[in-house]
């Protein structure tokens, strides 16, 4: 049986050999960060919210495209945001050590937002709420990219869920915490939430391999 561990027990434990397994096993890593990257804005002192930042393998290439960018980052890792800091000394970073579905993101804030590889743990209806603080943070123009995996259809969608319950079930685990366990919906169900939440133009701007995407929406 699959033990499950706490997302930010999970994350410490494998940071330093994070980047490569991202960059060497993910599906389509080799191309989607600098894609990611370049659909955010490159006007000098740009406002960007990273939403699970990570290590920041994303924002690797984004500081090389728009050096001057100010970038929030919110991520539950501690070991995480220790190493992303290390490894942009000189950069204009403000960090934040919380669930993005709890921390505060405020009104009219940023350009852009972003995500990549995060969003896939976690049901839809918290996606919902934390799309609708999102909408609201980001200024007018401004745009949110998705770059994720995806679940290949419903009933896999579903058995997703079904399995990270029993799993909980089975090891006597809280229902309301976070556990590492990937529970991806359909790309279509994705932007159908980010649509409720009030983003006008959601699109998907390319497939990487069969279950990753990157998803643009414009508030």
């Amino acid at each position: 049986m699959m033990k499950l561990e706490k997302m930010d027990d999970f994350f410490a434990a494998r940071v330093d050999g994070y980047d490569a397994h991202m960059k060497r096993d993910i599906e389509g890593a080799s191309g989607f960060y600098a894609y990611t990257a370049s659909l955010l804005p490159s006007a000098a002192g740009s406002r960007v919210l990273d939403l699970g930042c990570g290590t920041g393998l994303e924002l690797e290439e984004y500081f090389a495209l728009n050096p001057s960018a100010f970038v929030t980052g919110i991520d539950l890792s501690e070991a995480m945001l220790n190493a992303l800091k290390a490894k942009f000394p000189d950069k204009k970073l403000t960090l934040i050590r919380a669930s993005y579905f709890d921390a505060p993101l405020g009104k009219s804030l940023y350009d852009a937002a972003v995500s990549v590889e995060s969003l896939h743990h976690f049901p839809a209806e918290m996606k919902l709420s934390l799309y609708e603080k999102l909408h609201t943070a980001l200024r007018e123009k401004g745009a949110f990219v998705l770059t994720d995996y995806f679940a290949e259809s419903e009933e896999m969608e579903k058995a997703y869920f079904q399995n990270l319950e029993a799993l909980k079930k089975e090891q006597g685990l809280a229902f309301d915490a976070f556990y590492h366990y990937d529970t991806p919906l359909l790309v279509k169900h994705e932007m159908d939430l980010l649509r409720k939440a009030g983003f006008g133009d959601v699109r998907i701007m390319k497939q990487w391999g069969i279950s990753t995407y990157t998803v643009l929406a414009a508030a």
